[in-house]
């Protein structure tokens, strides 16, 4: 996907759903759900301007590495700096095109994209107390699996916070993988997330996300 053809697709609810590949493609497979800051570029605090964008190491091999296997990439954030007021969706699309152009010139590719604006702390229209999209809910890995007809319950999450992790939990996810960068360096963030670990949901805490390559269930499941 070039960048000058990103398009602004907010549904009813405010949230950005952005679906690249063609439901053919995903339909029945199990899905990579990724985080973007922190995980993907590098944390900065409400991180709005392109020149600010920064891929973590490893990030955009892992991406590289689920397209060879035909393992669909979601990157699913939530942007509460947009409800806050603090930038807005032009914003937003102007480090996505930054981030895609990264992409393709590593010949790597998302296959979709969707992001939460609502907050308790936000302003209108995108005050809300707990809505279903804003992880830990589950309701942007739901929307994925209606528009793409993937297969949610033998899907990872990847993510720095325990609520990325949680909303994996919350979706009926295969399993979990928790960073230790961006707000993951914390050890709050850490036990809160291994400590969903279940009988089936799997919990695995990395060093970053480069370790994902040898150490991600879903990647050995599709090797022979």
């Amino acid at each position: 996907m070039e960048p000058k053809d990103l398009k602004l697709f907010v549904t009813d609810e405010n949230i950005w759903s952005q679906i690249i590949s063609e439901k053919y493609s995903t339909s029945g497979r199990a899905a990579l759900f990724i985080d973007r800051d922190g995980v993907i570029v590098e944390e900065v605090n409400y991180l709005h301007r392109p020149e600010d964008v920064s891929f973590i190491p490893g990030a955009i091999e892992v991406i590289r590495r689920a397209n060879v296997l035909k393992i669909p990439i979601i990157i699913v954030t939530n942007q509460a700096g947009i409800g806050r007021r603090y930038y807005d969706w032009k914003h937003f699309v102007e480090v996505q095109e930054k981030i895609f152009t990264i992409l393709n010139d590593a010949h790597a590719n998302v296959d979709a994209v969707f992001a939460c604006p609502h907050h308790p702390d936000a302003r209108a229209p995108y005050f809300h107390k707990n809505h279903p999209c804003r992880k830990p809910n589950s309701g942007m890995l739901a929307m994925a699996e209606i528009l793409m007809e993937i297969n949610l319950q033998k899907s990872w999450i990847i993510g720095d916070r325990s609520s990325d992790i949680r909303a994996g939990f919350n979706a009926g996810c295969a399993g979990g993988i928790h960073l230790r960068t961006g707000h993951g360096i914390r050890g709050t963030e850490q036990s809160a997330s291994l400590a969903l670990n279940a009988k089936n949901f799997i919990i695995k805490s990395l060093p970053s996300i480069a370790e994902t390559l040898t150490e991600l269930p879903l990647f050995k499941q599709h090797l022979h």
